[in-house]
C-alpha cells in the first residue's frame, strides 16, 4: 500500500476517500500534495474496486485554501514551472476517472482548492464554506482549470465577475448560483457526503461509469452527437449481466447483487 504524507487515502466497500491532509496550513497545496493527488487519481482511474470517490480536507477550517503561497516567493524559469505543473496536474488525472467524484467542502475553498472542487462531479458544502477563485489578488489568474470549468458551470458573466474580483462567496450564494449542489450544517458535511457517496456506490458499477461518461462527454458534443453517445452507451448496458440481475432483483423484490459484468 502506498504511503502518503500530504494526503490520506482509504478504500471501503467501493468508496474511496481522499483527504487533503495539511490542516495546519488550511490544506494548502504544495508539490508533495500535487504529486500524491496525481498518483492516487491515476491509480483510481484504472481500479475496478473503486465505484465512487469522495474528496475532503482535514480539520474543520478548510477544504483547501489553494496553493501554498510560500512556493510563490522564488520565481522559477518559465520552462521549469510549465514542466513541473504538467507533471503534477492532478486535475487531468481526475478528468480521466470514470468514477463519480464528490467534494465535501467545509470552510475555505479558495484558488486551487475551489479548482479541485470544480474538477469533482458533485459538491456538498457546509454552511460555513467560503468559496472563490482569488488568484487575481496575487497578480495571476486561475491555472488549474478555473477559467474553463467555472464558466461552463455558471455561465460567462458570473464566472468573470468571480474571477476578476476575486470574490469570496458564502455557501448559500454558491448554492443559489449553482456552484454547489447541496448545503448542509457545517458539522454534517462529511455525513451528508458519505451518505450520498454510499447511495451512488450501491448502484451497478458499469452503469455508474457510463452515466458519467454520457453526461461529461456529452456536454462537449453537439446535441445530436451527444444523443448518439447516449444511445450507444445505453445499448451496451443492455448486454451486461448486471442489467439482467437488476431486472430479476426488481421482480423478486430483493436487493440486486452487482458483479460489475
Amino acid at each position: 500500500m502506498t504511503t502518503y504524507t500530504a494526503i490520506r487515502y482509504e478504500l471501503d466497500d467501493g468508496l474511496a476517500t481522499i483527504t487533503m491532509n495539511r490542516p495546519d496550513v488550511h490544506n494548502a497545496m504544495n508539490d508533495a500534495m500535487r504529486r500524491e493527488l496525481t498518483q492516487v487519481f491515476t491509480e483510481i482511474a484504472v481500479s475496478d474496486d473503486v465505484r465512487v470517490v469522495l474528496v475532503t480536507g482535514a480539520g474543520e477550517r478548510a477544504f483547501s485554501a489553494g496553493a501554498d503561497i510560500r512556493e510563490f516567493v522564488d520565481v522559477p524559469s518559465l520552462a521549469h514551472y510549465r514542466e513541473q505543473r504538467r507533471r503534477l496536474d492532478f486535475r487531468q488525472a481526475m478528468d480521466r476517472c470514470p468514477q463519480p467524484i464528490i467534494a465535501a467542502i467545509r470552510g475555505y475553498a479558495f484558488g486551487g482548492g475551489l479548482e479541485m472542487a470544480l474538477a469533482c462531479d458533485i459538491r456538498v458544502a457546509g454552511d460555513d464554506a467560503k468559496l472563490g477563485l482569488t488568484e487575481i489578488d496575487l497578480a495571476i489568474i486561475p491555472g488549474g482549470g478555473g477559467t474553463q470549468r467555472l464558466p461552463r458551470l455558471l455561465g460567462r458573466g458570473k464566472a468573470l465577475e468571480m474571477i476578476l474580483t476575486g470574490a469570496r462567496i458564502g455557501a448559500d450564494e454558491a448554492l443559489r448560483i449553482g456552484l454547489v449542489e447541496r448545503v448542509v450544517p457545517a458539522g454534517d458535511v462529511q455525513k451528508a457526503a458519505l451518505e450520498l457517496a454510499r447511495t451512488i456506490a450501491s448502484k451497478a458499477p458499469i452503469a455508474l461509469r457510463y452515466a458519467k461518461e454520457a453526461v461529461v462527454k456529452g456536454l462537449e458534443l453537439p446535441l445530436a452527437d451527444g444523443l448518439r453517445l447516449e444511445g450507444d452507451l445505453s445499448a451496451l448496458l443492455r448486454s451486461t449481466e448486471d442489467r439482467v440481475e437488476g431486472a430479476r432483483a426488481f421482480l423478486e423484490k430483493r436487493k440486486p447483487r452487482w458483479t460489475g459484468r
